[in-house]
C-alpha cells in the first residue's frame, strides 16, 4: 500500500454519513451514463468498484443487473448495504480484490481512480475481474477544475491553510497522469484495455452554502482533512472566505449554482 493510499483510508474512516450528507449527491451525477457506458442490464454481472453509500450499485440494480459492490471503508459498505440490499456488498479495495479472473461481465467505478495511488495497478486489476470483451467504465475529476469544483480549495488557499503532514502532495511522480480525455484514455491502453473512449461531463451542481460547507466542516475528503487540521483562527478564515466566494455562485435564495466537470471513459479487455 502506498503513502498515499495510506493517507486515504486515514481519510475516509468514519465518513461515510457525513459524505452521504454532503457530496454524495454531486456524485451520484454521472450514474446513468455511467451504467450506459458499462452495458449493464438485466442479467448482468456488474462490479461496482468504490461504491459510496452505493448508489450506483442501486441504480443497477433497479435496471436488473446481478451486483457486487465494494468499497474500502466500512461506513460506506453499511449504508450501500441498506440503498441496494439486493446486492452483494462487501469491504474490499483496489488494487487487490477478492474475485476470480473474468468474474464479472462489467466493472463500473465512480470517482474511484482518484482515490488509488497506482491508478495503472488498479486498472490492470479491474482488467482481470471482467471477462474477455466486457466493458469497464469509470469516472474521474476533470482537471483543471471549473470554479464550483474549485470552491472550497480556493477558498482553503485564500486562508493560507497549511498542508498537514498526514497528507501527501499528491501521487508519486510515476504513477500520475493528465486528468483529462487524451490522458485517461492513455492510462486505460496502457493498462492493457482496447477501444477506449473518454468523453467530457459538465453540469451545475446546486447546493446550499450550509450543505457544501457541510462536508469540509465534516473533515470529509482531502479538503475537509485540510480544513480540520488547521489551527481555530484559519479554520475560521477558510469559513470567512468560503462565505464570500460562495456568494458568487448564489441566488436570491441562496442557493449556490456550482459547474462542475468529470471524465466519463470506458474500455474493453
Amino acid at each position: 500500500m502506498t503513502t498515499f493510499d495510506k493517507s486515504e483510508r486515514l481519510m475516509w474512516a468514519g465518513q461515510g454519513s457525513a459524505y452521504a450528507r454532503s457530496f454524495a449527491k454531486l456524485c451520484a451525477y454521472p450514474v446513468s451514463q455511467l451504467l450506459d457506458a458499462g452495458g449493464v442490464g438485466p442479467g448482468v454481472r456488474i462490479l461496482d468498484v468504490g461504491t459510496g453509500p452505493g448508489t450506483v450499485a442501486a441504480a443497477a440494480c433497479e435496471l436488473g443487473a446481478t451486483v457486487t459492490a465494494v468499497d474500502a471503508e466500512p461506513t460506506m459498505v453499511d449504508l450501500a448495504m441498506r440503498a441496494a440490499p439486493a446486492a452483494d456488498t462487501r469491504v474490499a479495495a483496489l488494487p487487490e480484490l477478492p474475485f476470480t479472473d473474468g468474474e464479472f461481465d462489467a466493472v463500473v467505478a465512480n470517482f474511484v481512480l482518484n482515490h488509488v495511488g497506482r491508478p495503472r495497478a488498479a486498472l490492470a486489476e479491474l482488467r482481470r475481474v471482467v471477462k474477455p470483451n466486457g466493458w469497464i467504465a469509470l469516472t474521474i475529476w476533470a482537471v483543471p477544475p471549473p470554479p464550483g469544483q474549485a470552491l472550497i480549495g480556493r477558498a482553503i488557499q485564500a486562508a493560507g491553510a497549511v498542508r498537514p503532514p498526514h497528507l501527501p502532495a499528491g501521487l508519486a511522480a510515476e504513477d500520475e497522469f493528465p486528468r483529462d480525455e487524451s490522458g485517461l484514455t492513455g492510462l486505460m491502453g496502457e493498462a492493457g484495455l482496447r477501444e477506449a473512449t473518454c468523453e467530457t461531463l459538465r453540469w451545475d451542481h446546486r447546493a446550499s452554502a450550509d450543505e457544501w460547507w457541510s462536508g469540509p466542516a465534516s473533515g470529509v475528503a482531502f479538503g475537509g482533512q485540510m480544513v480540520q487540521s488547521q489551527i481555530p483562527p484559519i479554520r475560521a478564515e477558510i469559513k470567512r472566505h468560503f462565505d464570500l466566494f460562495s456568494s458568487e455562485f448564489a441566488d436570491a435564495e441562496g442557493v449556490l449554482t456550482l459547474p462542475h466537470a468529470a471524465l466519463l471513459a470506458r474500455a474493453r479487455r
